[in-house]
């Protein structure tokens, strides 16, 4: 074993230590008198770039047709949105019937429109849906909008990106990747961008004039529409290549060329499970695939390990919440965070896909079925019996404990 050898101390040492209060009470007394500020810069830039909360008034409503409508959306207080990472979305809150509803959407311009002090979020008016089918029939120029700030981490990162990115989209969730183009146009961000956008017909495309323009500014970015329900007449237009079919391993293999991708998906759940096979046909491992999660899985009972039997019940949930405590029915066809939205229970939530944890709460009894698709749980969490509600389908009775209420 190495000897460690210490240095001694000698007379210059003392001296020197000796004398670092006096310098330092030198330099006090000779600091500014002024008042330290209330706030630092730092913290300041910190809340405009991570603020809780946003308050915004609708400029302009764009009707798309289908139940599509797109809002620009002008902070009040006349200062600028957060800035955000291409891809990202913000949590939309909303009073309906005196419940606190809240759903995640994601932003469909370039982070660079922040700038001009505006940001645009696209809504599709689902039946069955809390939020959507409100907005889309309701919201109108003028009205008042509170959201979160920017959320999610469906963003292209250099140091765990390939350069070549193919997006593989389907109907309204092309917006995530329609802000990434934007971005890459407007210098913000620095990828090669591939993007297969499944439609059933021409006429379901959606921001094709936008696309256009991204195009037009960038040689990064290529848009290859994807036509389930119709055969294109011709392979190209303006720049825009067409297919028929779906998107295929076979197809993205074709457009990803010989080099190293990053394959990015964004788009319905029944997208996901299809592309998910054949992502495996491509060999992608886990960092190369990437999807946007965010919303309530449908239909549990459709997926691997739902129990048959469940389908259709109704369970008793108690919630404890603050200091109180709720008895509500939950339906095993709903996740546990829908049920308390219609006991007008605001429990917190952002992603609504199981991968933030913003909603992790304790299970204390009972038993849950969690989509391994959507199980973001740590592994801890697992074990010692936590959930993320959003992502949990009662099985039976059940009790749970939820932090707070923001």
């Amino acid at each position: 074993m190495s000897k460690v050898k210490l240095k001694k101390y000698g007379l210059k040492d003392i001296i020197y230590f000796t004398g670092k209060p006096k310098e330092r009470e030198t330099r006090i007394m000779q600091a500014s008198p002024a008042k330290t500020p209330a706030t630092f810069k730092v913290n300041e830039k910190a809340a405009e770039r991570h603020p809780d909360e946003q308050v915004f008034t609708i400029e302009t409503v764009v009707d798309h047709g289908k139940g599509v409508k797109t809002y620009t959306l002008r902070k009040k207080d006349g200062t600028n949105p957060a800035f955000f990472r291409a891809g990202q979305y913000i949590v939309i809150r909303q009073i309906i019937d005196g419940k606190l509803i809240a759903r995640p959407v994601s932003m469909s311009c370039g982070p660079a429109e922040t700038l001009e002090g505006k940001l645009d979020v696209t809504v599709k008016r689902v039946e069955n849906g809390f939020l959507s089918k409100y907005i889309t029939d309701n919201w109108k120029v003028g009205d008042e909008v509170r959201t979160s700030g920017p959320q999610g981490l469906f963003y292209y990162e250099f140091f765990r990106d390939e350069r070549h990115v193919v997006a593989c989209s389907g109907g309204s969730g092309i917006t995530p990747i329609l802000s990434m183009a934007q971005a890459i146009a407007s210098g913000d961000e620095d990828f090669k961008l591939t993007i297969l956008y499944g439609s059933r017909t021409k006429e379901d495309i959606l921001f094709a004039d936008e696309f256009a323009k991204v195009m037009n500014a960038t040689d990064k970015v290529k848009l290859v529409n994807v036509l389930s329900d119709e055969d294109p007449a011709a392979s190209e237009e303006g720049g825009v290549l067409f297919e028929k079919g779906f998107i295929t391993a076979e197809l993205i293999k074709k457009y990803a060329g010989e080099g190293p991708f990053s394959l990015f998906a964004s788009g319905p759940q029944a997208m996901y499970n299809f592309l998910d096979k054949e992502a495996e046909k491509l060999g992608l491992d886990f960092k190369h695939y990437r999807k946007e999660i965010f919303g309530s899985v449908k239909e549990p009972w459709t997926l691997p390990g739902y129990p048959a039997e469940a389908k259709d019940k109704v369970f008793n949930l108690k919630v404890k919440m603050c200091g109180e405590e709720y008895e509500i029915p939950c339906n095993a066809n709903e996740n546990m965070l829908v049920a308390l939205e219609r006991a007008g229970i605001a429990g917190p939530n952002r992603c609504r896909g199981g991968v933030c944890g913003w909603c992790r709460s304790r299970l204390v009894s009972g038993n849950v079925f969690i989509p391994e698709i959507t199980d973001g749980r740590r592994g801890a969490d697992k074990k010692y019996g936590y959930i993320h509600p959003c992502a949990s389908f009662a099985l039976s009775d059940c009790v749970i404990e939820v932090p707070n209420n923001k």
